[in-house]
């Protein structure tokens, strides 16, 4: 069985040899997500609310378009440039994801592309 690659129609097109997602055996995989617009526009000089915002929207994009949803979340993993965000990303986040509380980790990293502050990647369960 070959698995369905996602590159959603309103998400940014990818910078490298990857998809957005990728379903298979159930699962959708969705790439490292960067606060990127759907225009492709790096929001690097943004506040990190901002950027958090824009990660969380394509996380959201990518789900949908490989026919998943936030809800269907099974894990998380956050990569921040500064430790002193988790509190604001963790307000962002239970926001988004209402009641849903999938499995998450919140990775400090020294750096990520374009000077950017937030990266997110993600498991869930196909369909709907």
């Amino acid at each position: 069985m070959n698995p369905m690659l996602s590159n959603p129609e309103g998400s940014p097109t990818p910078a490298g040899h990857y998809s957005h997602a990728a379903a298979g055996a159930g699962l959708v995989f969705v790439a490292g997500q960067l606060p990127i617009a759907p225009d492709g526009r790096r929001l690097s000089g943004e506040p990190f609310e901002a950027q958090a915002r824009q990660v969380l929207a394509n996380v959201q994009a990518a789900l949908e378009g490989a026919g998943s949803a936030v809800h269907q979340l099974l894990q998380v993993r956050v990569y921040l440039t500064d430790i002193g965000h988790w509190g604001a990303f963790n307000t962002l986040y239970a926001e988004w994801a209402g009641t849903h509380r999938p499995a998450r980790a919140v990775v400090p990293v020294p750096a990520l592309h374009h000077g950017l502050l937030i990266e997110v990647e993600a498991v869930a369960l196909a369909g709907r």
